[in-house]
């Protein structure tokens, strides 16, 4: 009997979520239209079993926020801009960086990463516009699309997922409110990068007022 109550308390948790926070979850920042749009590097996984769409506005241009995706990845390059200390839990050997990094600011399709088990080669470069990695076995796609607007920045991140078997779709749904704590803070990282470089650069070209009309 006692049983029989926490298998029907799984079954309407699981119905719960499903039901009311699931899909919040994965279409954090994202409007209807964004969740529902086709995005560049949707075409290297088009019978996804799982898709995610996070979103972030960014007060800055799109030149100011593309340093940071293109030198994303594990040690040497400038890490994820998320939680450092879950990630090597993880042994994913992540280090945010601050800076931009001259010898990764020019990405190339067949660049590989190691991520965690996941072997992931970039097969999709458009600078300042979008950018795709795939894993090497072809389940997951990793994609970041900038959507610019004036002085402004959609910033878009959608990861598609091949899961074959139902232990892997369980495992999946599991894994998601966590993956939204984890890609939400990467969101924001990459905003306070790219919105502090945009302010610099501002400020490298602004005019020196005590030299005008000198």
């Amino acid at each position: 009997m006692r049983r029989h109550r926490i298998l029907v308390l799984l079954g309407l948790s699981a119905a719960g979520y499903a039901a009311l926070l699931r899909r919040p979850i994965l279409t954090w920042g994202a409007t209807p239209e964004e969740a529902r749009s086709q995005l560049p590097g949707d075409e290297l996984l088009e019978a996804a079993d799982g898709v995610t769409t996070r979103v972030i506005s960014i007060n800055a241009p799109a030149s100011a926020v593309w340093p940071w995706l293109a030198q994303m990845g594990p040690a040497p390059r400038g890490g994820a801009y998320t939680y450092d200390w879950i990630e090597n839990l993880l042994g994913l050997n992540m280090h945010s960086t601050d800076r931009v990094l001259p010898e990764f600011q020019d990405p190339k399709v067949g660049d590989v990463i190691e991520f965690g088990r996941n072997r992931m080669r970039l097969e999709l470069v458009d600078p300042e516009r979008a950018l795709a990695w795939r894993t090497t076995d072809g389940n997951w796609v990793w994609s970041f699309v900038l959507e610019p607007s004036g002085d402004r920045t959609r910033l878009i991140s959608r990861n598609r997922f091949r899961l074959r078997r139902l232990i892997d779709r369980c495992g999946m749904a599991a894994m998601e409110p966590a993956s939204l704590l984890m890609e939400r803070r990467m969101l924001i990282g990459i905003r306070e990068r790219a919105e502090r470089l945009a302010g610099e650069q501002g400020a490298r070209t602004e005019p020196d007022e005590s030299r005008i009309g000198a």
